[in-house]
């Protein structure tokens, strides 16, 4: 693809067993560092865990990293959420994990999610619902596991074709740069508003299809 610095988020696990792995720590700060020799811009959570393995990596490929933090200053990023400091720009919300996730998650042309519990399934159906180009590292445990079963077994929808998987972080971000220039984010803020006088905005049949399908 044509090169362009794209915003990639990384989200995934910040504590519990998951981040007990250490080969999929290694393949998460791998995978940072493959988001900085591309040129891209580095967002996450500005959380510990996995996403932090992964912003190491980034930082030590050059990559310029932004971190949305859900405190509202750094003594209550550092304090309270218990959360590292380092980004090259670190945007302090005060909305709590919930509404920053939506601030991180539209601040990104893609995202990649890495293994993840409760809080990675919220973020990733904000990227779903919003027409989001995703990657999943597999084999890294948590829900990254299960998207395919959460999404057409549990949910009874379908996994989208901006929706790529693989257990290699490399071969993870050509399949993720490749969905991101084929599938352009939505225009609106949610498919179910039209523009009465306006073309119709540009957007993927698939994204059309199961916002139409919940009317």
């Amino acid at each position: 693809m044509a090169h362009k610095r794209l915003k990639i988020g990384v989200m995934g696990s910040a504590s519990g067993p998951q981040i007990e792995d250490e080969s999929v720590r290694e393949r998460a700060r791998e995978l940072g560092k493959e988001i900085g020799r591309r040129g891209h811009i580095f967002i996450n959570g500005a959380c510990p865990g996995l996403p932090h393995d992964a912003f190491l990596g980034a930082k030590e490929a050059g990559a310029f990293t932004l971190g949305v933090s859900p405190a509202f200053s750094e003594h209550e990023h550092v304090a309270e959420y218990r959360s590292p400091v380092g980004h090259d720009l670190l945007i302090y919300t005060g909305l709590g994990f919930m509404e920053r996730d939506i601030i991180n998650i539209r601040s990104s042309d893609g995202i990649v999610i890495i293994a993840g519990g409760i809080g990675s399934l919220n973020e990733f159906t904000i990227a779903y619902e919003e027409g989001r180009s995703i990657a999943i590292l597999t084999e890294s445990g948590g829900i990254s596991d299960s998207i395919p079963y959460i999404v057409e077994e549990l949910c009874r929808r379908k996994v989208a074709p901006n929706m790529v998987f693989d257990s290699d972080p490399k071969t993870l971000m050509d399949k993720l740069e490749a969905a991101v220039a084929k599938y352009p984010l939505p225009i609106h803020e949610d498919g179910r508003v039209v523009d009465q006088d306006k073309p119709e905005p540009r957007r993927s049949d698939w994204w059309w299809q199961e916002k139409g399908r919940r009317g």
